[in-house]
C-alpha cells in the first residue's frame, strides 16, 4: 500500500475531511495530490499529518505485508536519531542493506540528516575537512530520497557556505538555491518550487520566471499565469508560450490568442 493510500484510509478512519486534516499547514490541493499518489510529502509534512491522524510516522512509511531484513537496523537507527546520537545513527546504518523498497528512502533521510548534524558540530569546532566529508555524505544520501526537502536543502547550503574561505568572490545563498532549483526544474518541479520558496528574495524577474515555470510544470495554471505575468517584461520570449497555454487551460481564449500572436511577431 502506498503512502498516499495509507494517509487517505487513516483520514477516513478518523472521520476528517481533507480541509480539516490540512489545517493551515498544507493546502487541500497538495493533500489531494499526495493521497492520489501524484506527489510525495516531505518528512515535515508527513510528521504533521501523522500527528493529526494519531499515527506514528513509521505507519505510513512501512509496508506491513512485506518483511524486511532491515527492520532491526531501522528500529535502532530511529531510536539513535530520536536521542540525537548522530554518530550512533551513522554507525547503525552501516549495517543497512540497500535495495529495500520499504526503508531505502527513510534510511537515506536519517543518514543525510545525521551527517549534516555532525557536519555542523565539526564546522563549529574548526574541523573543516571532516565537515566537508560529512556534507558530501549528506548530499549523496539526500539526492537518493524525496524526503530530503527544501528546508534540508537550504540547511545544507548554509553549512556548505560556512566551509568556504572568507576571501574571494562567492555566490550568495539565494544564488545557490536558485541554481539548484533551476537544475531540478525539469525532472522535479515540485522540489524546485519548494526550494525557490525558501529564498529570501522572491521579487526578482529570474525568481518569478523559474517559479512560474515550476507552477506550469505542476499544471497549476492559475498560479503560473500570475507569476509569469510578472516576469514577461524581462523574459518575453520565454513567458509568452507558457502564458498562452495557461490562459487556454483557464478558458480565457482571448488572452491565449493575444499571447499566440505575440510569438509570431
Amino acid at each position: 500500500m502506498e503512502i498516499g493510500e495509507r494517509l487517505k484510509n487513516a483520514r477516513l478512519e478518523a472521520g476528517l475531511s481533507q480541509r480539516q486534516l490540512c489545517g493551515d499547514v498544507i493546502t487541500r490541493n497538495m493533500l489531494s495530490l499526495i493521497e492520489n499518489g501524484s506527489a510525495r510529502p516531505s518528512m515535515d509534512t508527513l510528521t504533521y499529518l501523522a500527528g493529526r491522524l494519531g499515527k506514528p510516522v513509521g505507519y505510513f512509511l512501512e509496508e506491513d505485508a512485506v518483511l524486511s531484513p532491515n527492520q532491526p537496523v531501522m528500529a535502532a537507527a530511529r531510536q539513535a536519531f530520536a536521542e540525537g546520537a548522530w554518530e550512533k545513527t551513522l554507525s547503525v546504518l552501516k549495517d543497512y542493506r540497500g535495495g529495500d523498497e520499504i526503508f531505502d528512502w527513510e534510511a537515506d533521510l536519517l543518514l543525510a540528516m545525521s551527517a549534516m548534524a555532525l557536519a555542523e558540530e565539526a564546522i563549529a569546532q574548526g574541523k573543516l575537512p571532516y565537515g566537508a566529508t560529512l556534507l558530501e555524505e549528506a548530499r549523496c544520501a539526500g539526492e537518493r530520497t524525496p524526503y530530503f526537502d527544501a528546508a534540508q536543502e537550504k540547511r545544507w547550503h548554509l553549512l556548505q557556505a560556512r566551509l568556504r574561505p572568507e576571501t574571494g568572490e562567492k555566490l550568495s545563498l539565494d544564488e545557490e538555491l536558485m541554481l539548484k532549483a533551476q537544475a531540478l526544474l525539469e525532472r522535479e518541479p515540485g522540489r524546485a518550487a519548494a526550494l525557490l520558496e525558501t529564498m529570501d528574495d522572491k521579487n526578482g524577474p529570474k525568481w518569478q520566471l523559474l517559479r512560474g515555470k515550476a507552477a506550469f510544470a505542476l499544471q497549476e495554471y492559475e498560479a503560473a499565469a500570475k507569476i509569469l505575468s510578472c516576469a514577461e517584461e524581462v523574459f518575453p520570449q520565454e513567458t509568452a508560450p507558457l502564458l498562452e497555454v495557461c490562459w487556454r487551460e483557464l478558458g480565457d481564449f482571448k488572452r491565449a490568442y493575444e499571447y499566440a500572436c505575440r510569438q509570431k511577431k
